[in-house]
């Protein structure tokens, strides 16, 4: 058995109540995984606990479920929580918050940053979660899907929430540029090349008429700029300029 790399608090727990396959059971701690989230529990999953299809699902991932908790009901799964999401897309009469995923994550790092613990609450495949399991939530999380079709597979549902646990919690970039081992051109390297554009199509009398000479210009400067090219291209392009008006012989 691994010993789990962050503390029981430190992040929210992943409460399957009642699942049917184990293959489920083993996709969702690979997705918890995934995004960091290591404690599971299971609420009297329907057929027996441990389960070698699990096992077998989660690959990697197998000490999770080696140190899962096995509950007979929800309220003993939550009963050390102090703050419990139920996953439910239904409507259900009940006076609840109703979040997103990724609002709903945000709230919680707040909650478990006080030192609150944390507890989400998914549902059997078939039917999902009944309204006696979500009485003992305080919030219910309802992800964004068709209207027409908004029923989740089990681990589907649970990756959804952990990456917003994890993205909540990240400072890696919207956008990365990837430079392969160069950098990026400074200003100077490209109007350099901008110089070069001008004198080898001055050449061929592109800026034509003379009146629309310094708008051509000026579009050409800047598609230069708007580029982002590393100096590998500029040298690149720098290179085909002088090849194309080389003589041939």
């Amino acid at each position: 058995m691994r010993p789990l790399a962050t503390d029981l608090g430190a992040a929210p727990l992943i409460v399957l109540t009642r699942p049917q396959m184990g293959e489920n059971i083993g996709a969702a701690a690979r997705a918890m995984l995934n995004f960091g989230l290591e404690h599971m529990r299971l609420v009297a999953p329907r057929d027996g606990w441990p389960n070698p299809s699990a096992t077998a699902m989660a690959s990697g991932a197998g000490y999770v479920l080696e140190n899962a908790g096995v509950f007979e009901d929800v309220a003993g799964a939550v009963a050390d929580c102090d703050y419990v999401y139920a996953t439910t897309a239904r409507g259900r009469g009940l006076v609840k918050p109703v979040l997103t995923p990724e609002a709903a994550m945000e709230e919680a790092r707040a909650m478990i940053a006080a030192g609150k613990r944390v507890a989400v609450l998914f549902g059997p495949e078939r039917a999902g979660l009944e309204n006696d399991d979500v009485a003992h939530a305080n919030a219910i999380i309802t992800v964004p899907v068709n209207p027409g079709f908004y029923s989740l597979n089990l681990a589907q549902c649970v990756l959804l929430t952990a990456y917003e646990w994890m993205r909540q919690g990240s400072e890696a970039p919207g956008v990365r540029l990837e430079l392969a081992g160069t950098d990026l051109a400074s200003q100077i390297e490209i109007e350099k090349l901008g110089d070069h554009f001008e004198e080898k199509l001055e050449a061929t009398n592109f800026f034509f008429p003379p009146e629309k000479a310094p708008h051509m210009k000026l579009n050409l400067r800047n598609m230069l700029g708007r580029w982002g090219m590393t100096r590998s291209e500029v040298q690149t392009l720098h290179g085909i300029l002088r090849q194309l008006v080389r003589p041939r012989g």
